[in-house]
């Protein structure tokens, strides 16, 4: 029994689907338009050559124009993305135990930093804070008043 040349193409081209989810930098999904194109072109009854040309031609393009185009799309590197406690940078807390002379202690997401105020002014217990920097275990806050709390 003779397996038809689509079926393989399309073969490929779902293998290379299921390698790409696997791994990082749609380089493996390109192969899967050449294969899809190879396809393609043995439903239009072309010879293996011109499938392989197929294969080579639409596999060269996706790697050239679609793979850096998905890259830019889902890899922002203007865009910093903070992990681990520089992740709390730019909250919101709340200030659990009342900053004066400089420090005291802001809660967040049910930890407890220890707080110092940027500007050295006092803090009352219970105010919303912005956490604006960290240095070690202490955090840098500055109180969010509304123009009536002030």
């Amino acid at each position: 029994m003779e397996i038809a040349a689509w079926i393989i193409w399309v073969s490929i081209a779902l293998i290379c689907i299921i390698i790409e989810i696997f791994t990082a930098g749609f380089a493996v999904m390109c192969f899967s338009f050449g294969a899809a194109a190879a396809a393609i072109g043995d439903a239009c009854s072309l010879g293996i050559g011109w499938q392989l040309l197929l294969f080579a031609v639409f596999s060269g393009l996706a790697l050239a124009f679609v793979r850096p185009a998905v890259i830019k799309a889902f890899y922002k590197k203007d865009k910093e993305v903070k992990t681990n406690v520089d992740a709390i940078i730019g909250r919101k807390g709340r200030v659990s135990e009342a900053i004066s002379a400089g420090s005291g202690r802001v809660a967040l997401d049910g930890d407890d930093w220890k707080a110092v105020s940027v500007d050295g002014s006092d803090i009352a217990k219970g105010e919303e804070v912005e956490i604006l920097s960290r240095d070690g275990l202490t955090v840098s806050v500055r109180a969010l008043r509304t123009s009536k709390e002030e």
